[in-house]
């Protein structure tokens, strides 16, 4: 009998065990991709008011869409849902007839996924940035190809919508994504993506580095501006919720000089990286560009209604 019961013990675990971790992370993947909140606004989508969330009223700004594609991918609903903002929309694997047409918006070379559309963005138009520039995708919505995007549908056009340019003006960087998962729990945040090496060669030498760099007694002249000089000192941890969607005022792209955005955009270019990795690692490095600091997680009730009105 003892043996029975020892060996129905041992059958129990053998199937209790992997369901516990089955469910654990069945758990983890509804909180990544908001499966319970799409699902009711999926089956609420035929009502007049599809979104949820309300359209920002504050004060309107010249603004810019910067965005990266593949040329075979339809962007067509920028234009026809966002027509009070600007375009820049790059093809990063243009044909011989695009490449040759100088009034489409080519890339030097498709590599770091959106990165080197977004990094081109801001060297060519450097002196003429509007107030406010979102960087953001080229897919529009989707359960499973646009799982990041937090608004309601995972739909771009309604976090654009909602998106609060004051904040952003006064914030500098806004991650247009608010929940942690994945990229500010505690178990992401010793990045693999972002080494040491990684980190000293993107940022040494550039002007402003995060808020945990040392700074020493050096400068760097560019044109008629002297910008200081830091050596950087690689953080334990490296912290922001994914993925590469963000918006960023006019005065903070300025906090840096041009020539940073090259010496970074170079980096993207000769890495041995492959196009995936070198994208994943500049994913995890936007709001250090952009002056947070290696770990930057607001509290994501906090972010939602800073971000997006959603108090």
């Amino acid at each position: 009998m003892k043996n029975n019961s020892r060996i129905v013990l041992c059958f129990s675990l053998i199937l209790l065990i992997p369901l516990y971790f089955l469910k654990a992370k069945l758990a983890d993947l509804s909180d990544q991709y908001h499966a319970g909140t799409y699902l009711i606004d999926w089956l609420s989508s035929n009502e007049p008011q599809r979104h949820r969330w309300a359209a920002y009223k504050g004060h309107e700004q010249d603004k810019v869409i910067v965005m990266a594609r593949l040329e075979e991918e339809p962007v067509q609903w920028v234009q026809e849902e966002l027509p009070d903002w600007r375009r820049a929309i790059y093809i990063v694997n243009p044909s011989k007839a695009t490449a040759a047409d100088d009034n489409q918006l080519k890339t030097p070379i498709n590599k770091g996924h959106e990165s080197m559309a977004y990094l081109t963005y801001l060297i060519d138009h450097y002196d003429r940035l509007p107030s406010t520039i979102a960087f953001i995708h080229a897919h529009r919505s989707g359960f499973l190809r646009a799982w990041h995007v937090d608004a309601p549908l995972h739909d771009n056009v309604a976090a654009l919508q909602s998106l609060q340019l004051d904040f952003v003006q006064r914030n500098g960087y806004v991650n247009l994504r608010c929940n942690w998962n994945p990229g500010c729990k505690s178990k992401h945040r010793y990045n693999g993506h972002v080494t040491e090496q990684v980190w000293t060669d993107i940022f040494e030498g550039t002007s402003t580095p995060p808020l945990n760099a040392t700074a020493v007694n050096t400068a760097k002249t560019v044109g008629d501006n002297t910008y200081p000089q830091k050596f950087l000192r690689f953080p334990s941890e490296v912290g922001a919720a994914c993925c590469a969607q963000f918006a960023i005022s006019r005065d903070q792209a300025r906090q840096r000089p041009r020539e940073d955005y090259i010496k970074i955009r170079q980096w993207v270019i000769d890495t041995d990286l492959s196009d995936a990795a070198s994208g994943r690692v500049m994913e995890y490095l936007w709001h250090v560009i952009f002056g947070k600091d290696a770990v930057y997680c607001p509290d994501a009730e906090v972010c939602y209604c800073q971000v997006y009105g959603q108090c």
